[in-house]
C-alpha cells in the first residue's frame, strides 16, 4: 500500500514533488517548539497548484494516510509537526500574489507567499497588509491563516482573521471550498472562512486567500518610557487604555528581557540600572494628530511613574529602538534553548502576569523572559533551559504549565495567537470545557469524518462530553 501511494503521489503530483530522502524529511518534520512530539512522515510532498494539493489529499484519503499541512515551519506549538506514516503536504510552492485590486483594497494570494514580501509588494501600491508576527521575514500568509497569527501592529488593526475576506480551501474529500466574498459587506451564509483561521490545518488545507488591505500609513512616530516597577508599567497601560488611546503598537519589555536585548544588540538602551519594565509605543497616525497622541502617550506614562521617557519622529531611531523588542527571542538563545509561551490576559492584569513569571521563574531556578503585546494583553514569558540536562527540562515543562495556570487564573487564555497544537491539548479542554470540546468534535467530524487532517492536534477525538453538561466560559 505504500509503494503504491508514493507511486499515485509522483504520477498526480510530480515526481520533483515527492521527497522520502531522510534527511529532507527530517527538516519539515517539526516546527519551532523544541517541547513538541513529532514523528517519521512517509513522504513530503510540495504541490506546485491547488490541483496538487487535490489530487494529494484524494490519494491520502483513499489510503486512508494522514496528512500534516505545513507551511515555513515557523510555529510555536508543534501544530505543524509530523506523526509517523503521515504525508507532509508544504505549501510553500503555492506562493503567487494573484490579484492586487487597489480600488477595492483587496489582494488575492497563496498560502506559500512570504508575509513580509506581501507586505512590502502592496506597499509599492500604496497600501498596507497589517498582521506582523514577529517571524514575518520568513513565515508564510498560509500558516498565519491556519494559526490566526497576530503581531506588534494587532492593538490597532488586529489578528489575521480581520484582514480576511475569503478562502479556498481543499476538503477531506479533496473538493475545493470557496468561502466568502470580495465585498465590504457580506452574511451570505455561515461565516465559513472563520471557521478555518485557526483551525491548525485540522479541518483542511488552504490554498488561497482574499483578503482586505488598507491605506499605507504614516511613518510611525516612536515612545519608549521606562519604569521602576512592573506594576507602575501596568498602570500605564491601563491609563492609556482607559483613555481609548489606540496606538499602532504598544510593546512591553521587562527587566530580563531588556538585559538580553541589550546584550545581543551591543548597546544600553538608556533605561538606567533601576528599569524593571519598558514600554514601547508607536502611532502612525502622522502630522499633528500624532504629536498629539505620542504627547498624550508620553504624559500618561509619566503620570503612571516613568523613570525616563523618549520619543522621536525619525524612523531609523524609532526602527532602532523597535528593533530591541524584536530580536528578544533571538537574544535569549545566548543563554540556551528557548521556550516560549503564549497567554493573553485583560490589559489591567499584564503587570499581575509578569509578576507570578518572576515568581516561577525563583521557584523554578530558570530564566523566565516576559515581553508581549501590551496593546492587546497577549504576553510571550520564554523559559530559558538545557534540554540536555534532564532535571532543567523537567522545570523548563513545570515552568510552562504553571505560568498557563497564572494566565488562566487571571481570566485569561491559554493561546492568544500560537494556537494549542500538540503542546496545550489538555488546557484547550480545560479553558473551554466539556460542552465546547464536544462541539469542537462535531465540526471535526462533519468536515473530516475520517480525522485524515493533522490528527491529535489541538484535540484529540475521544468520545464527546454527554448532554447536560454546562459551558464553561473561554
Amino acid at each position: 500500500m505504500t509503494t503504491e501511494l508514493l507511486e499515485r503521489l509522483r504520477a498526480d503530483v510530480g515526481t520533483d514533488a515527492v521527497m522520502t530522502d531522510d534527511d529532507v524529511m527530517g527538516s519539515y518534520s517539526r516546527d519551532m517548539m523544541p517541547l513538541a512530539p513529532s514523528g517519521q512522515p512517509l513522504a513530503v510532498v510540495m504541490p506546485r497548484d491547488v490541483e496538487g494539493v487535490q489530487a494529494c489529499v484524494r490519494a491520502c484519503a483513499d489510503t486512508g494516510v494522514p496528512i500534516v499541512p505545513r507551511g515555513a515551519g515557523s510555529g510555536l506549538t508543534g501544530a505543524a509537526n509530523a506523526i509517523d506514516g503521515c504525508v507532509v503536504l508544504v505549501t510553500t510552492r503555492l506562493n503567487e500574489i494573484v490579484e492586487i485590486d487597489a480600488a477595492n483594497r483587496l489582494a488575492v494570494v497563496q498560502p506559500g507567499v512570504v508575509n513580509l514580501d506581501f507586505r512590502e509588494s502592496v506597499s509599492k501600491r500604496g497600501l498596507f497588509y497589517p498582521p506582523d508576527p514577529s517571524s514575518y521575514d520568513w513565515c508564510t500568509i498560509g500558516g498565519n491563516l491556519a494559526t490566526n497569527a497576530g503581531g506588534l501592529c494587532c492593538v490597532k488593526y488586529g489578528v489575521t482573521t480581520d484582514s480576511v475576506l475569503g478562502l479556498e480551501v481543499v476538503l477531506a474529500d479533496g473538493s475545493l471550498l470557496r468561502t466568502g466574498r470580495r465585498t465590504v459587506k457580506g452574511v451570505a451564509g455561515y461565516d465559513l472562512a472563520k471557521l478555518f483561521i485557526g483551525s491548525e490545518g485540522t479541518l483542511g488545507v488552504i490554498t488561497q486567500a482574499t483578503v482586505s488591505l488598507r491605506p499605507l500609513p504614516q511613518a510611525p512616530s516612536t515612545l519608549v518610557a521606562s519604569f521602576a516597577g512592573t506594576e507602575a508599567a501596568g498602570d500605564a497601560v491601563r491609563r492609556i487604555v482607559g483613555e481609548g488611546l489606540v496606538p499602532s503598537l504598544m510593546e512591553i519589555m521587562d527587566a530580563s528581557s531588556i538585559a538580553a536585548a541589550e546584550d545581543y544588540l551591543r548597546t544600553d538602551l538608556g533605561t538606567g540600572d533601576d528599569c524593571q519594565a519598558l514600554l514601547l509605543c508607536q502611532t502612525d497616525s502622522g502630522g499633528e494628530v500624532a504629536r498629539r497622541e505620542i504627547t498624550a502617550l508620553e504624559q500618561m506614562c509619566a503620570d503612571a511613574g516613568a523613570t525616563m521617557t523618549y520619543s522621536t519622529d525619525d524612523l531609523a531611531e524609532g526602527n532602532m529602538l523597535l528593533e530591541a523588542r524584536r530580536v528578544v527571542l533571538t537574544a535569549l538563545e545566548m543563554y540556551g534553548t528557548w521556550l516560549t509561551d503564549d497567554v493573553a490576559v485583560p490589559r489591567t492584569r499584564i503587570a499581575e502576569l509578569i509578576s507570578g513569571c518572576q515568581r516561577i521563574s525563583e521557584e523554578v531556578g530558570l530564566r523566565v523572559a516576559v515581553v508581549g503585546h501590551a496593546g492587546d494583553g497577549n504576553m510571550h514569558p520564554t523559559i530559558v533551559y538545557d534540554p540536555a540536562d534532564p532535571d532543567e527540562t523537567a522545570r523548563a515543562h513545570r515552568a510552562f504549565d504553571d505560568i498557563l495556570t497564572v494566565g488562566l487564573s487571571l481570566g485569561g487564555t491559554v493561546t492568544g495567537e500560537h494556537g494549542i497544537g500538540k503542546i496545550k491539548q489538555d488546557w484547550l479542554e480545560r479553558e473551554i470545557g466539556p460542552v465546547g470540546m464536544r462541539v469542537h468534535r462535531q465540526i471535526k467530524a462533519a468536515l473530516d469524518p475520517h480525522n485524515l487532517f493533522n490528527p491529535n492536534s489541538m484535540f484529540s477525538l475521544r468520545e464527546p462530553a454527554t448532554a447536560g453538561e454546562s459551558v464553561t466560559a473561554g
